[in-house]
């Protein structure tokens, strides 16, 4: 009895020490990250399974660092950047940033509301797009930081149904084993494509901006941003490495449903969330559908918030307006605002012809393609002892940070001679 409840307090201050890192890890396989996942999985089979053994510790390296800056600086990532490097870089990851997040929240809310049509065919998708839309701008300006930051936690938890559908569905236990653990690699643009894609998906510039800021907000709301030590550091790491493995699982499980169910069952181009929740149907069950289906809206509610809110940070650290989840409305207008801005008019590329779930690969192209340039800005800062004291990066996190600048570089080259060669 002693034993079960001293694991029960273990377990219960593990989950109270997870905070951004686990929201930041769950949001990166968001509606728009499971369509390019099914996509992988349809076209490729299990060719593309090893993706996440591979990405998952250059991502928790990348998004250490970021938590790093932010806890060493008090400063979200533009902050830090607007301080210390010239004037136009800061601008450049603006200019890369916002189409690519906003494209990425409408996205988001098409496939929230495309799923939301399928669990209730009776009520038309832009009709759940809407309130989905409505209800989340609500939370985000009327709920304080904590409870969003709870609500987002718990809502992680919906995200466990992507480790049941796999298993409602006859596995090749051996070929899975390979799959995960022999790299495969077709130099076609086909493949090189959604290789850069699920790299851009997986380490997104998105999250390097939110991960710092939050992290800053996190530190100010429990009033310890003048107390940095080695135990919070050490906190850090935990919750981020916990988080990054959480969505490297998530991604990892999405591959092997769609890999298995999609792939053997003749279905080779998803291109929407809801047709690969559709595609499940008939070869894997009801189950397996309505899960993954419910699955969908649940990454998406966690989500949203943080790319509405990272695009909200990186546009007033840059000009130096009021900011931060933690106030009210009329203390940071602008902040708000932002957000608000972000939602409708990622709500209204539904609206006026821009398809934004077709346009989900070339989003995440995009990020594979920008964010070794900052993750090399994000190195240089981390190894800065002018900027980051006694906390510049170790041996290892630079060999990974690095390690990652050169396989995105690599093959986002690739991809670009193969487009312009016609392979």
């Amino acid at each position: 009895m002693k034993n079960t409840k001293k694991h029960s307090n273990k377990l219960l201050r593990f989950w109270k020490l997870l905070g951004p890192g686990l929201v930041t890890g769950a949001s990166d396989d968001d509606p728009s990250g499971i369509a390019t996942y099914s996509q992988a999985g349809a076209a490729f089979g299990l060719s593309t399974l090893w993706t996440s053994i591979v990405a998952f510790p250059l991502m928790a390296a990348i998004q250490q660092m970021c938590a790093r800056i932010g806890l060493v600086t008090n400063h979200g990532l533009t902050g830090t950047l607007k301080e210390h490097y010239p004037r136009p870089i800061l601008y450049l990851m603006l200019l890369f940033s916002f189409p690519a997040i906003v494209m990425n929240i409408g996205a988001d809310i098409a496939g929230m509301g495309a799923v939301g049509n399928l669990l209730f065919p009776a009520i038309d998708a832009t009709y759940f797009s809407v309130v989905f839309t409505i209800i989340l701008l609500g939370l985000i300006i009327y709920l304080p930081y904590l409870k969003i930051a709870s609500i987002l936690k718990y809502l992680c938890i919906v995200m466990l149904v992507y480790f049941i559908v796999p298993f409602l569905y006859k596995q090749d236990l051996m070929k899975i084993f390979k799959a995960t653990f022999i790299p495969t690699i077709k130099f076609n643009k086909e493949f090189i494509a959604i290789l850069v894609g699920i790299l851009g998906t997986t380490i997104s510039p998105y999250l390097f901006f939110w991960q710092a800021s939050v992290e800053v907000e996190e530190m100010q709301h429990k009033k310890k941003h003048l107390m940095v030590n080695k135990k919070i550091i050490h906190d850090m790491k935990e919750d981020v490495d916990f988080g990054m493995a959480f969505s490297g699982f998530v991604m990892y499980f999405i591959i092997l449903t769609t890999g298995t169910v999609l792939f053997k069952g003749g279905i080779h181009q998803i291109e929407t969330v809801e047709q690969a929740a559709m595609a499940l149907k008939p070869l894997a069950g009801n189950l397996a559908y309505l899960l993954f289906a419910i699955g969908v809206i649940g990454t998406g509610l966690i989500a949203i918030p943080v790319l509405s809110g990272c695009l909200s940070y990186i546009f007033t650290e840059t000009f130096g307006w009021e900011e931060g989840l933690d106030k009210k409305f009329h203390e940071a207008k602008a902040f708000y605002v932002i957000i608000a801005i972000s939602l409708i008019l990622g709500l209204s590329l539904n609206y006026i012809g821009i398809s934004p779930i077709k346009a989900l690969i070339y989003t995440a192209i995009l990020y594979g393609l920008t964010a070794p340039v900052l993750i090399a800005i994000i190195l240089h800062i981390s190894n800065n002892k002018k900027i980051m004291g006694e906390y510049v990066n170790g041996r290892i996190s630079n060999v990974l940070g690095f390690s990652a600048v050169i396989i995105m570089t690599a093959a986002s080259v690739i991809l670009v001679y193969l487009q312009l060669s016609g392979n």
